[in-house]
Formats: C-alpha cells, structure tokens, sequence
C-alpha cells in the first residue's frame, strides 16, 4: 500500500484513521481501554534503522524509493483518544489519528496489538476486581502468556484495580506494587514441610506468607503457626473445594490465636470463582491465567480504519465500508458521554460536530500533537492516571454493568 501510493502521490494525501470494536464479547457490559501509555511509548521508538532497512530491500519487500522514505520516517499528525482507563462500548472511537495516508497506515498493527491485548485484560480484570467486592488481587499470570505480554498484562490488570503483581519488570518499569509467595517447589526441596516454613520466616520474618497445600493442609496451618508464631502474616490455599477448606483454614486459625493471620487463595480463579467466594472468609486472590488472557476473550476486536481523507483538489471526503456486517460509518469523529443524575445514559459519536451539551462529558483527549506525546500518559505516572480515571469512569456506569450474568452493552451507542 504505502509503496503504490507513494509513487503516484496519494499516500501523501491527509486522513484520518479510527480505532473502534463493532461489538464487545458475549455477555459483557462494558469494556476497560488500556494501552495508551505503551502505544505512545513505542510510537516515540517506532523507527526503520538500518538492518530493518537493508532486510526490505534485500528482501525486495518495497522498491528502492520507499526504503528512502521509511529511512526518515517519523509520525508527525495528531491523534485523540479516550483516556486509559475510560470504559468503552460498540463503536467507541477509542483512537482517532490524523496525518497523511502514509504515516498513518504503518501503524496499524502496533496500535492493534497494543489496544487489543491491553484492553482485554483490563476489561476481565475490572470484572473480577468488581466480583471481589473490596477484596485486594493479585496478578499473578507471567507464566500463562508471552515474556513481554506478561509486563502488559501486569500494567493493564493495575489499571483496571489489581492491587498488585508478582512480574517485577513491570514494578520496575511502571512503578506497580509488587509480591509472591513460594511455590510448591520451594517445600518439597526441604526433607520436611518445618524445615520449609522455618527457613522461610527465618529469611523473611513472620509477616511473610506460608503456602499450606502442598501436603496436608491441616498440618500445615498449624506447623506454620507454631513457627511463624500469631504474628503470621498469611496463607496461601492453592487447590481443593476453596469454599470449604478457606473455611476450615479461618476456624483453624482463630482457634490457634491467629486471628490476624489473612488467607489468600489462587487456583485458576476467574471473575466468576471469584464471585463464589464472596461468602467465604477470603481476604485476598491471586489471578494468574484468566486475567491475562481476558477470561476467555484474549483479544478485544479492535480494528483500525480509514474514515476520511482529502481527495486530488484538497476536499476532505468521509469514506466507510458497505461490507455484510462490517459497515463502517465514515467521517472524524466526537464522542461525549450523556449523563442522567451522574449515571451514564448513553454513548453519543457526532460525525463532523463538536457540541458539548451540559449533561454530557468530552471522551476524547489529544494525546499527539504534530508528532509530539503528552507525556502526562506515559510511565509511570501514566499508570497511576489511568488507574484513577478507570476508578471515576466506571464509578459513573448503571449498577446492572457489573453483573456477571449474561447482557448487553449496559448502554446504548449513537451516531449524530
């Protein structure tokens, strides 16, 4: 594309590109957006060097004159977006770039995998962290997905509520709180499950957390107590009938003077486990698989498209696909969200306006201008931004948003 439109001018042409979802997965209300902060940050990084460049033309992926223009490729357009960690529904235009046809395009699959991924994860970790009732969660995922979509699965997860995460490249790089436990290995490396427990207190003090499951766990309860003494910090229950064993663990623990001692418990939960636990004496969970892997629905179908572009005379003309079920509605975009007592009511897209009634709150922020990033939603502080704005943005959702059970998007989208 950018090769045939670079020779006959037209990629040269001013547009603007659009990033939305038609629909969100079966049965959710609302979605999290996530990713905003890594996408600027790689759009800052997103450059063609001299072994990328010598692989095009080795390859003979493009000719000669296109290698020349990637050479001195830098993103100089604008682009709005929702804020990260803002709630989103069908046709949200999450992200809307504005350059020429050439800069725009190449971007498409960095925006995509970053929103796609990102946005998943947050949209499962806001569920699970609204099932919690209050109740802390951990991230916990690392080894159920990719290296460095374990670091964004970390980072999304915190936007969305999780407390923490035990990937520590992602404390490091995005200032998230980070924790573990020892795994089973830990315990089956002594000759005993004592030997164990006592080398972990004597390492990390009686606040640290003792895993209880790897043999029996009524043992275990009271071997850790017994070493670690009432001031123990907590359990981890990791297998069984959570309901049951939480129960007899929290019994067993008062009744051995450590009423303090917290129960945390992981087991391949998800939002729904999650919210079965609700009655039982759980004070922490720790998500691994589920949550990185947006509970099912890894990716959140996004796409990227063409609205609208300046046609040979400089005109600007909205552009939309007819496809079956892929119809686009073309046109730069404004969206605001209306608002009925502080409730969200409903998502309004005006096409070519930009009224902002008193009822209603502007979603779309400039995060790009002329090539230049607002560093406000980058690093670390970017994190803690976001994770303030998802707090405030779903605080403003219908209260039916954050059932579990089956439904529709919890409001309504609407094109002006």
């Amino acid at each position: 594309m950018l090769e045939a439109g670079l020779r006959d001018g037209t990629a040269l042409r001013e547009s603007v590109f659009e990033v939305f979802t038609r629909r969100l997965p079966p049965g959710r209300r609302y979605g999290v957006v996530a990713g905003t902060g890594r996408f600027l940050d790689e759009l800052q990084r997103f450059r063609f060097g001299d072994p990328e460049l010598q692989w095009l033309a080795d390859e003979k992926v493009v000719d000669q004159p296109t290698i020349d223009w990637l050479a001195d490729y830098r993103f100089s357009g604008s682009i709005w977006g929702y804020r990260e960690g803002e709630a989103y529904f069908p046709n949200s235009p999450i992200l809307i770039l504005e350059s020429t046809f050439a800069e725009a395009v190449l971007l498409e699959t960095l925006a995509l995998s970053v929103f796609n991924y990102d946005s998943a994860v947050a949209s499962a970790a806001a569920r699970m962290v609204s099932a919690a009732s209050g109740r802390p969660l951990a991230e916990m995922g690392s080894r159920r997905t990719g290296e460095w979509s374990a670091v964004a699965a970390a980072r999304a997860a915190f936007i969305a509520g999780f407390g923490a995460t035990s990937n520590l490249e992602a404390g490091r790089r995005y200032g998230i709180p980070t924790m573990g436990t020892a795994a089973h290995a830990f315990t089956l490396l002594y000759d005993t499950e004592e030997e164990a427990f006592r080398a972990q207190v004597d390492s990390l003090g009686a606040g640290t957390t003792l895993l209880v499951d790897t043999y029996d766990i009524e043992e275990a309860v009271e071997t850790a107590v017994a070493i670690a003494g009432p001031e123990l910090g907590s359990v981890r229950i990791d297998s069984g009938d959570l309901p049951q064993l939480v129960a007899a663990v929290r019994s067993q623990l008062d009744s051995l003077g450590a009423s303090n001692t917290t129960i945390t418990v992981t087991n391949d939960l998800d939002e729904f486990t999650i919210a079965a636990l609700r009655a039982a004496p759980v004070d922490s969970y720790g998500v691994g698989t589920s949550v990185v892997t947006g509970s099912g629905h890894p990716a959140a179908s996004m796409v990227f498209k063409l609205v609208a572009h300046q046609d040979a005379t400089g005109r600007w003309v909205s552009v939309g696909k007819k496809s079956a079920e892929k119809a686009t509605v073309g046109g730069r975009k404004f969206a605001v969200r209306s608002r009925r007592a502080g409730v969200a009511a409903e998502e309004i897209v005006r096409v070519g306006d930009t009224t902002v009634k008193p009822s209603e709150r502007t979603l779309l922020v400039p995060l790009v201008t002329d090539g230049v990033v607002d560093e406000r939603y980058t690093g670390p502080e970017g994190v803690a931004l976001a994770r303030e704005h998802r707090e405030a943005a779903l605080g403003e959702l219908p209260a039916a948003a954050f059932s579990l059970g089956r439904g529709e998007a919890i409001i309504p989208t609407r094109y002006e």
